[in-house]
């Protein structure tokens, strides 16, 4: 009796297959797009076992809408397939930055000087949940937001809690949409954000959505000022932690800032 033999590329094969469904499983995750998945590998596995049977009819049809098939799923899943691309490209660049600056010991440490700017940033939120002033604000990091910038108005001024407050003033023009922090500055304000695909609770706004949307297709941090609560949320790679204190929000904020360097 003749038994299977494998070698060291079939475990590769394996490995890097099973890598590849677990990042699409993650993505497509609490999305309609699972349960089209799910439709298509059955479809797949008939075809299979009718190729196994020697089905010729039933296997050349189904053969063909397989193929037919994949335009369609590029179409279907756009969205899915640029979210998987990026968080490709993200991961990738992170551990990349993060191989050369442990080769070279170049790592960026944060001072109490690199981080003067978050104080600010935390007084507004503070202000702005206890008027009950909806805010969004994107903290970026290593994933380059210039996209996400050009989606509004560009201000490139330095950081205060006063101007951050105007800014998202009811009656300001630049209130909807997000403001953009980089190197320590507001970037630019009113910027759309991608709103996630998810299944979220009912209770969650325009605001957290979009607020979600960001930390899934970045690594970007994402404070959000509930208008109708006041409560604050920080999302980040994905997540949201809602009701956070604003005698914790500083701490947690430098957390998420050292963790992602």
């Amino acid at each position: 009796m003749d038994f299977i033999h494998i070698t060291i590329i079939d475990i590769i094969d394996i490995v890097v297959v099973a890598l590849c469904m677990y990042y699409i499983y993650k993505i497509t995750k609490g999305t309609h797009a699972s349960s089209i998945l799910s439709g298509i590998l059955l479809i797949y596995l008939i075809w299979i076992i009718t190729r196994a049977l020697n089905m010729e009819l039933l296997s050349a049809i189904l053969g063909h809408i397989i193929g037919v098939g994949m335009i369609a799923l590029i179409v279907v899943f756009q969205p899915e397939i640029r979210k998987f691309l990026q968080l490709i490209g993200t991961r990738s660049r992170l551990r990349k930055n993060s191989f050369w600056s442990r080769l070279f010991d170049f790592r960026e440490q944060h001072d109490a000087s690199d981080l003067e700017y978050i104080s600010p940033v935390v007084k507004a939120c503070t202000d702005m949940a206890s008027t009950k002033t909806g805010a969004l604000i994107v903290i970026q990091q290593h994933t380059d937001l210039q996209f996400i910038a050009e989606t509004g108005i560009a201000i490139d001024a330095l950081i205060s809690s006063s101007l951050l407050k105007n800014i998202f003033f009811k009656n300001s023009p630049l209130h909807d949409g997000a403001v953009i922090i980089n190197n320590g500055r507001i970037e630019a304000a009113k910027c759309v954000l991608p709103s996630t695909e998810s299944e979220v609770p009912v209770s969650f706004g325009m605001r957290h959505r979009a607020a979600l949307g960001m930390s899934e297709a970045s690594d970007a941090i994402i404070l959000v000022v509930s208008e109708e609560t006041g409560a604050i949320s920080i999302a980040q790679d994905g997540k949201i932690k809602r009701g956070v204190s604003s005698a914790n929000l500083k701490e947690k904020v430098i957390q998420l800032m050292q963790a992602s360097k």
